[in-house]
């Protein structure tokens, strides 16, 4: 949410992002709270290959100076990897630390779990077992006696709930203080983690998890194995997937996966439970601790942390990895004198997928052993990205693909190509983040699009561009050079360029949108095409693909728009595809070296329209209103208040078509009824334009933008904080609010299309 403006309040943000206790939480259930409807759902990645099923996965546990520290006025540490991953926990040390919305967002606009996190530490022993046995209640008569400690499930519905209506996806489960009840306590806990799993099944859906943390054992001591063993084994069992503690010898992930295929088959399949909650579990369930701080952890964490990876080798052995603590690219470095957002990023960059120059060694420190422990070769830096599976984001079908390569921060907010905010020390917001292109950044790859020349590949970099886009903060600044050549047909070259990685269907035709813009050398002329290819090495078998001619429009301030359809060929069920550019260039001279740049800007891929039969509505703002919390007065600079609005979807004016029988077989409209029927939207951009005292007030295209949605997982509605409002609007006679639109494609609503609504103010005698 870019906002004019600092020092903004809490009502911009999220609704009480996390519980203390479970009395808050009880307070918080006792309310009525409507769904989040701004948060997305969340949708699976499509699944094609076998060997990539049976490889260990990635799960980031994100703990950064107790959480929820992203500013609307600053640039603040974001996470980019999202292909990489498929768990996200949002970890800190409250109660009930519940995910903010925007980083559901992130996660689920890539097919990643978001986990929200239930933790036990200190003197959370009581709260421990109240979670068990439920909510006391005033005025209740004696409890029962049982023999055991009674389960509840009063706490797993109110969690459950929590987590529908935040739209997150299951907890990490940190017990960390020991269970006085003993081993009572630990069966009857390990029985109340099946009540939440179902729990969490019904009200999130199948997807949901709940991880258990390796902590307490059988009989309840506090005792971190390190690897799962029989001590703790009966909470794996009553949980979705287990997350080791990080402080393990180089020999306890083998010991692990050996201890695991030792297990009796019926403890671990589905296949003989019939309805049972307890699902089939692998090795990839178990995801073995590293600290990137490295407190303990083998490697000495940091860019260290690979030498532990390497031991949990989930390539080959098929066990998961938990990197706990990844922000320390930012938190050990942001107190360094002279250090910025651009040396962060590089910095982060690094640990992830690599130095930006692929021949820089990266100086690894020698890690602290512990008494007795043998020295442990290892080969030189490799990055986290090298573990790993590449994943591409949910099919368009399911999830229209988006982005506008915004890494959720930015230092300016442009609408159209237009700067519309410049801020002093940047802005971040989460919710805006996207794919960075997972096929060209960091490192393009291309090609010739001739394969019968024989001349080295163009060179290609990449880099986010803040001081430019279409929408968004940031375009992806794609730099090509090329040597020169004294071949017969080198006055014309042509390269293929892939952006984006994406898994599609059969039987559904795709369209896919780009705005780009270009600059080349004198002498150049460039020639761009969008196009669509199977992806070599990706899921499926595919050979070609359906693709349609591409269509070309200039938009304003030099941008560039191209769509095109493509759709898989009949008797092909799914396939992974690559969207990206030909781009074909000529040169006055050839002989020599030519560079030219192709900015990035946006890129939609989604269902294609229904035929021109089909009657589809167009989007729009149906009506706008704002409550103030305060009597309008002028002047004022204390103004605040709530913005709302409706969105609706209107057909073209009907044309009677003549019924000429009873018996006729057409209908006399025919209506979409795909998930497309009614708008979906991004986010909306927020602007005011004050009335004079003399009366007027200025049109639309002249309004002042205050900020955009995205903070609150709120749907249809903006805070308007008394700090997003500029002086010089205070001294009229009122204000007028527009909201403006931005569909889940990336089109801004033309203003005919959006709303508006007018606060005057109370002027006395005037």
């Amino acid at each position: 949410m870019p906002l004019q403006g600092t020092g903004h309040g809490k009502l911009v943000g999220d609704e009480a992002p996390y519980f203390e206790s479970l009395a808050e939480l009880d307070q918080w259930a006792s309310l009525p709270h409507e769904k989040l409807m701004a948060v997305l759902e969340y949708q699976a990645r499509p699944q094609f290959a076998e060997s990539s099923n049976q490889r260990g996965k990635l799960l980031v546990c994100h703990d950064y100076k107790g959480g929820y520290t992203e500013s609307p006025s600053g640039l603040c540490y974001t996470f980019n990897f999202w292909p990489l991953c498929d768990t996200f926990v949002y970890f800190s040390h409250h109660r009930v630390t519940v995910p903010p919305s925007g980083w559901i967002n992130a996660a689920h606009r890539q097919g990643v779990k978001m986990l929200g996190t239930i933790i036990f530490e200190g003197s959370g022993e009581a709260d421990c077992l109240q979670l068990i046995v439920g909510c006391p209640q005033a005025g209740a008569g004696p409890t029962l006696r049982t023999d055991s400690i009674p389960m509840s499930r009063h706490y797993a519905s109110v969690l459950a709930e929590l987590a529908r209506q935040r739209g997150f996806d299951g907890y990490l489960l940190n017990v960390e203080c020991p269970l006085r009840g003993g081993p009572e306590q630990a069966r009857a806990l390990a029985g109340w983690i099946l009540l939440l799993r179902s729990e969490l099944v019904t009200k999130v859906g199948p997807h949901a998890q709940a991880i258990w943390y390796d902590s307490v054992i059988f009989n309840g001591q506090l005792r971190w194995q390190d690897r799962l063993n029989s001590l703790n084994l009966p909470f794996f069992l009553s949980s979705d997937a287990f997350f080791t503690n990080y402080t393990w010898p180089p020999s306890f992930p083998a010991l692990t996966a050996q201890y695991f295929m030792s297990l009796d088959p019926v403890l671990i399949s589905d296949n003989t439970k019939g309805s049972s909650l307890s699902s089939a579990k692998s090795l990839q369930n178990i995801f073995t601790g590293v600290d990137v701080w490295g407190r303990g952890s083998h490697g000495g964490g940091g860019f260290g942390s690979y030498k532990a990876m390497t031991h949990i080798d989930p390539q080959s052995l098929g066990l998961g990895v938990a990197l706990f603590g990844q922000a320390w690219t930012w938190e050990s470095e942001q107190d360094k004198p002279g250090w910025n957002w651009d040396q962060w990023w590089e910095y982060e960059r690094k640990l992830w997928i690599g130095p930006a120059d692929p021949h820089e060694v990266v100086p690894v420190p020698d890690a602290p052993r512990r008494p007795g422990e043998p020295e442990c070769p290892h080969d030189a830096f490799k990055p986290v990205s090298s573990f790993f599976v590449h994943a591409t984001p949910p099919d368009p079908v399911q999830l229209v693909f988006y982005t506008s390569f915004s890494p959720g921060v930015g230092h300016s907010w442009f609408v159209e190509g237009v700067k519309v905010l410049r801020t002093e020390d940047g802005w971040t917001d989460v919710d805006k983040q996207s794919s960075l292109g997972n096929l060209v950044w960091p490192r393009p790859s291309v090609m010739w699009e001739d394969n019968d020349r024989a001349e080295p590949f163009p060179s290609a970099l990449s880099m986010l561009d803040m001081s430019d886009a279409w929408n968004g903060g940031n375009t992806l600044k794609l730099t090509i050079s090329c040597s020169g050549s004294t071949a017969d047909d080198a006055f014309f070259r042509c390269i293929w360029l892939p952006v984006q990685s994406l898994n599609v269907t059969s039987l559904t035709s795709y369209d896919v949108n780009i705005v780009y813009k270009t600059v080349a050398c004198e002498g150049t002329d460039l020639d761009l095409g969008l196009f669509v290819k199977p992806l070599i090495g990706g899921g499926g078998d595919l050979s070609e693909i359906n693709v349609g001619a591409s269509t070309q429009s200039d938009l304003k301030n030099g941008w560039t728009r191209q769509v095109l359809s493509f759709s898989l060929p009949p008797g092909t069920t799914n396939a992974s595809v690559a969207v990206g550019l030909i781009i074909g260039f000529t040169a006055e001279d050839p002989s020599q070296p030519l560079e030219f740049s192709v900015s990035l800007a946006q890129l939609a891929v989604y269902p294609s329209s229904p035929t021109t039969r089909v009657l589809k509505g167009t989007p729009g703002i149906l009506w706008a209103k704002f409550q103030s919390t305060m009597l309008l007065t002028s002047p004022s600079t204390g103004l605040s208040g709530l913005l709302t609005w409706d969105i609706a979807s209107s057909f073209p004016r009907l044309t009677p078509r003549m019924i000429s029988s009873p018996e006729d077989p057409d209908p006399a409209w025919i209506l979409d009824d795909t998930k497309e029927r009614f708008p979906s939207f991004l986010y909306f951009n927020i602007y005011v334009s004050p009335h004079t005292l003399s009366g007027s007030v200025a049109g639309a295209a002249t309004a002042i933008f205050i900020g955009t949605t995205g903070l609150d997982g709120r749907a249809n509605r903006f805070y308007v904080d008394s700090t997003v409002l500029p002086k010089n609007v205070m001294d009229g006679r009122g204000l007028r609010f527009y909201v403006q639109g931005v569909t889940d494609k990336g089109d801004v609503l033309p203003w005919e299309k959006c709303a508006y609504v007018d606060c005057m103010f109370n002027l006395g005698g005037h």
